[in-house]
């Protein structure tokens, strides 16, 4: 439990740019509260122990203003941003590193007992007042904008947006690849897509597209001088851990968020 802790805490700090030290964290989100609550009280209700496992979710939303069924199964890692109205239903599943914003619903569409959740698969970002119904799947890595009402399932890596929900661009493999750059120097790429007009991200995503083409050449370069017979190391270059980038990188060791290389951009 207080490892899963220490996770949250540490993913409030890479996605909220806002968040400035550990106590502040822990004392002031709602979203971390709620998720605390819901942790013991799946726990309860897990183990058969229902009557208490409600009353502590419904405790957590008076507190919070966040309503989670303790039947609902939430993955690693996971993010609600304000949290105010956000409602999760009891078969509900959420994968690992998944971000939800205000006013999310993910609810049912039947009075019918059994699966009548969505589930959600790693690392999906759900907008502000966006509603997900039925027992659904939403692939690893979908954005669903703001707003938007999804009845359907939606593939891996699609964006979604409006009434009801349509995919307008699934992500096209450089911005996947600029993604895993981006990891590699230890900031957050997301929002940054070719077609936005602010000369800073697109210089940034030119910068990790040459970044990306240096390493490859390199690697071919020293595997070809290995084969010629060159005393040269071809053995795989050590990604930089961001905690190795000192000032340039978000640190929480000691609880401080310091200045990130790229500004994260808020959907709210």
């Amino acid at each position: 439990m207080l490892q899963r802790l220490r996770e949250d805490v540490r993913c409030v700090f890479e996605r909220d740019p806002a968040a400035r030290n550990t106590f502040e964290v822990l004392t002031t989100y709602p979203g971390v509260h709620a998720l605390l609550i819901h942790r013991i009280s799946h726990c309860l209700w897990s183990r058969g122990v229902r009557w208490p496992a409600r009353f502590l979710a419904y405790f957590g939303r008076w507190l919070t203003g966040v309503e989670i069924h303790p039947g609902a199964t939430i993955g690693r890692r996971f993010f609600i941003d304000h949290g105010m109205g956000v409602v999760i239903g009891e078969t509900a599943e959420i994968g690992d590193d998944c971000t939800l914003y205000h006013g999310v619903t993910l609810g049912g569409t039947t009075w019918h007992k059994g699966k009548r959740h969505p589930q959600l698969e790693d690392n999906v970002v759900v907008g502000a007042g966006a509603k997900i119904l039925g027992p659904i799947r939403i692939g690893e890595g979908a954005r669903i904008g703001s707003n938007a009402v999804v009845l359907k399932k939606i593939p891996p890596g699609a964006t979604v947006v409006g009434i009801p929900g349509r995919i307008i661009t699934p992500r096209s493999d450089d911005q996947k690849r600029r993604e895993v750059m981006a990891q590699k120097m230890g900031f957050d790429a997301y929002g940054m897509t070719d077609d936005m007009p602010d000369p800073v991200a697109v210089a940034i995503n030119r910068i990790l597209d040459h970044l990306h083409t240096l390493d490859h050449r390199l690697d071919e370069t020293c595997h070809a001088l290995k084969e010629m017979g060159g005393d040269v190391d071809d053995s795989h270059i050590r990604e930089i851990e961001p905690g190795e980038l000192g000032g340039l990188a978000l640190d929480t060791e000691d609880g401080n968020a310091e200045t990130s290389v790229v500004n994260r951009r808020n959907n709210t």
